[in-house]
């Protein structure tokens, strides 16, 4: 019988069926953080229990770690006391714990690939929704609420009702300054944030084969914001080159027959969607969103659409608008910005540090503009000091932060204040995420770097 992609890889964790319910699936790989975990530890010691496989438990600090002197104490109590809880049960438990500090610490999502804790034909869960990311690989990845987190630790399965099954597929070839941000936003504006509730997402086409594998992350990290459960990719040789000798993958004669493996890992020719969708890779441009939510997203040079051409409701829309200060048929182009933020696990990688760096390469920053450049990992931090990109950024007067989530949701210091225009590379823009009453507009870092070198709204294709 044919199978999907999806379920290759689903129905070989399935440790047991439940008649009309959920399944009981095994789980490979587990990343825990400071937020999710410290509650769940907590039911662990209250049911005097041990995590069951301490191995393939991974715990690192990021979502509210502060993303400037991280040598020195952190001041907000709250996060000290999630820091300290996390260290502490990764030591009692025989967890690999990677703190403020750690040569390894950096954002969940970005140091798991790093490291190759992230493998195709995987489970990955984590107590974060944008665990989708490593769906990339060929992984089904996907956030968990706490109590979950508690029994994945003690059993290392979970209970999950399978969902359905779609697939997106873009041909064709991107169009200079259109990149693996601008299609993932592109879809969403199409699909809505609603659009692909209940399924998981495999990415297929041409589009996505061209992609590198930083840019594979990105799409399947967003993946959730069009209501997925979570988006993945084929491996391919990309993705073996990806993570050949990284620390935690196998080697020598483990690769082998893991690669044995890893290479059946596609959907058949006859396999069966739920649903699927088609687009043509040569439509899409530079996006940019102008709402309170990823769907809410146009191609940078077109006018903020009519209320009247709307499926969520005129009431809702216009709301929205009044919160962002826009009004209907508005052109984004020219649209002044204050902050800018290039970061989060969505963008945080060297990929995309390159890209940024490419349009700002000398010019200098707007005096208008207050940027935050925050590397999702010291891994990330080292490449960019190591290829020069540094000192062309410090040359166009930015400045670099250290690794965290930062003002991705604003749990730490970097809060945009209320009113003030950010243009984010990050992966929400809902009502104050970035800061109470802050206004969030998600591009890519190409987009990105053109606002923080002009002040405004700027299609990057005009700086290449």
């Amino acid at each position: 019988m044919s199978k999907t992609l999806f379920d290759k890889v689903w129905d070989s964790h399935v440790v047991h069926e439940i008649t009309n319910g959920p399944d009981v699936l095994f789980i490979d790989r587990h990343m825990v953080h400071e937020v999710t975990s410290p509650v769940a530890f907590l039911g662990l010691k209250n049911r005097n229990s041990e995590v069951l496989f301490p191995e393939k438990t991974f715990a690192t600090a990021d979502h509210n770690t502060p993303t400037i002197n991280q040598h020195l104490p952190v001041k907000d109590p709250l996060s000290a006391n999630q820091l300290k809880a996390l260290e502490e049960n990764s030591k009692l438990h025989g967890i690999s714990y990677w703190g403020l500090g750690h040569e390894k610490n950096g954002i969940v999502h970005v140091v798991g690939p790093e490291y190759g804790i992230t493998q195709p034909g995987a489970t990955i869960v984590c107590g974060d929704s944008h665990t989708s990311t490593h769906g990339a690989f060929g992984a089904v990845a996907f956030g968990i609420g706490t109590s979950e987190v508690e029994m994945v630790l003690s059993t290392q399965c979970i209970m999950q009702p399978k969902p359905k099954k779609m697939r997106i597929s873009i041909n064709g070839k991107l169009s200079k300054g259109v990149t693996p941000k601008d299609v993932a936003l592109f879809i969403i504006s199409e699909l809505s944030t609603s659009g692909a509730t209940g399924y998981f997402v495999e990415y297929s086409g041409e589009v996505f084969r061209e992609m590198s594998m930083e840019g594979r992350m990105t799409v399947c990290n967003l993946s959730i914001e069009m209501g997925a459960r979570g988006g993945m990719i084929a491996p391919d040789n990309k993705t073996f080159e990806y993570i050949k000798n990284r620390e935690f993958t196998p080697k020598k004669e483990k690769w082998e027959k893991a690669m044995k493996y890893w290479s059946t890992l596609y959907s058949d020719e006859n396999a069966i969607f739920d649903k699927e969708l088609f687009f043509d890779g040569n439509n899409i441009q530079p996006m940019i969103t102008y709402g309170t939510n990823p769907g809410m997203g146009i191609s940078i040079s077109k006018g903020i659409p009519k209320a009247e051409n709307q499926d969520g409701g005129v009431k809702t829309y216009l709301k929205s608008l009044n919160y962002m200060n826009y009004n209907e048929g508005e052109s984004m182009l020219g649209k002044k910005i204050d902050f800018v933020f290039l970061g989060s696990c969505t963008n945080g990688r060297i990929e995309d540090f390159r890209e940024f760096t490419k349009i700002v390469k000398g010019r200098k920053k707007a005096c208008n503009v207050t940027a935050w450049l925050v590397p999702g990992s010291h891994k990330v931090e080292k490449a960019i000091k190591d290829e020069g990109l540094l000192k062309v950024l410090e040359q166009a007067g930015f400045e670099l932060r250290e690794p965290g989530c930062s003002a991705c949701l604003a749990m730490n210091d970097d809060k945009v204040p209320a009113g003030k225009y950010a243009v984010s590379t990050s992966n929400r823009n809902f009502e104050g995420r970035q800061g109470p009453g802050s206004r969030t507009l998600l591009a890519s870092p190409l987009v990105a770097a053109a606002a923080a070198i002009t002040g405004e709204i700027t299609d990057p294709r005009t700086l290449y």
